[in-house]
């Protein structure tokens, strides 16, 4: 693999490492600052609003600067929205932590590009390969990410400031790397071209698959995952248990990237879309059977692998549903799809949690993780020369 997918690997793992430290102290700054129990995950929500409102501005300035430029400005923005909730922290003010999330929320935007810059890079056959490289960098992130989390919550007076300064530095290691990017040419400016109405790509079967399958893999793991800090709480685990538990989700999230591709390009998307769906209904079952710290580590970690098994093959598949001149506005509708849901899933998490409990949640999630079967179902059907594998 080209240099320049190990670098985006590498600022991956930076912006993952960032990620799990927002997961671990977002939800509990919100129980400290917020008005009441049900607004605990509004700052995770906010930052996956954030994310949501980046998703098409993104695209295009990438498709017009080019890959590289974007990424600076997206961790720029990630820059300012550390250095507010600096501030927010500080003055003990909960409605400038949700603007500082939101900020936050636009630089992981950009951030969640760096997968497409991977395909792009990568050498002619090597799609696969490069999406699971990019994505494998979240395995370093799963022990520097909850490391941080808990040597920098009580850094300074004030609880979780220090996690926002580490959170900035960050961001500035991933705009060094990103001076030593070198995307091959011919990868912006593609708006020249014959390009379809946007109507016309989102019927595709293949665009639908992709983007559904993303949406309820992304959805359902978020939803668990934003929700699992406060669960843990409330059966009694103290702080380094919830960091630890999430340590081993992230783990199961990005490890399996390293061979996901591989496995993709021999046994094909649709049925790895397939296995990543039962391997969440998995994770809501064993929510049933414990909940001790069994019980979370067990679940989160089918969890985890559940989301690389529906997302990565699903990014892998959009590509197939778009020509050089449509890529831009293809992605965009993907990514505002995927992360609105995201983004509804984290502002739904504290009001579920806390109003059905966590067996009963998870029960909630399983006829969501059936709807990929379904479409699959139909897909192969009427149109499985449009579905691959």
């Amino acid at each position: 693999m080209p240099l320049t997918v190990s670098l985006l690997s590498l600022c991956q793992a930076l912006l993952v490492s960032g990620n799990i430290l927002l997961i671990a102290v977002s939800p509990l700054i919100g129980a400290q600052l917020a008005p009441a129990p049900a607004w605990s995950t509004a700052p995770v929500a906010t930052q996956w609003l954030g994310l949501m409102c980046a998703t098409i501005p993104a695209s295009l300035i990438m498709a017009r600067l080019g890959r590289r430029r974007g990424f600076v400005l997206g961790n720029l923005m990630g820059i300012v929205g550390a250095a507010l909730a600096v501030l927010a922290l500080h003055a003990q003010r909960f409605d400038l932590f949700l603007v500082a999330t939101w900020l936050i929320g636009i630089g992981i935007g950009f951030g969640q590009l760096y997968r497409f810059a991977a395909v792009e890079a990568a050498p002619e056959g090597g799609r696969d390969r490069a999406i699971g490289l990019v994505m494998g960098g979240g395995v370093l992130a799963a022990f520097f990410g909850p490391w941080l989390a808990r040597h920098s919550h009580s850094l300074a007076d004030t609880p979780y400031l220090g996690s926002f300064i580490g959170l900035g530095v960050l961001y500035l290691c991933a705009l060094v790397l990103l001076a030593f990017v070198r995307m091959p040419a011919g990868t912006h400016d593609t708006t020249t071209g014959e390009q379809r109405p946007l109507g016309e790509i989102v019927r595709q079967p293949v665009f639908v698959l992709a983007v559904v399958s993303a949406m309820i893999g992304y959805g359902v793991m978020n939803l668990a995952m934003t929700a699992t800090p406060l669960a843990m709480a409330e059966a009694g685990h103290d702080f380094n248990h919830v960091s630890t538990t999430i340590q081993w989700h992230v783990v199961a999230m990005f490890l399996p990237s390293f061979v996901t591709g591989r496995l993709t390009a021999r046994f094909g998307a649709s049925r790895m879309i397939v296995c990543g769906c039962l391997l969440l209904i998995a994770s809501a079952l064993t929510a049933q059977l414990d909940a001790g710290l069994a019980g979370f580590y067990a679940g989160l970690v089918l969890l985890g692998v559940g989301w690389n098994f529906t997302f990565l093959p699903a990014t892998g598949l959009l590509t197939e549903a778009h020509g050089p001149a449509e890529k831009a506005r293809t992605q965009a509708a993907n990514e505002f799809l995927v992360f609105s849901t995201v983004a509804i899933t984290a502002l739904l998490a504290g009001p579920a949690v806390s109003s059905l409990g966590w067996p009963l949640l998870n029960v909630v999630l399983i006829p969501l993780c059936a709807v990929p079967l379904v479409l699959l179902g139909l897909a192969f059907r009427v149109h499985r020369p449009q579905i691959r594998g």
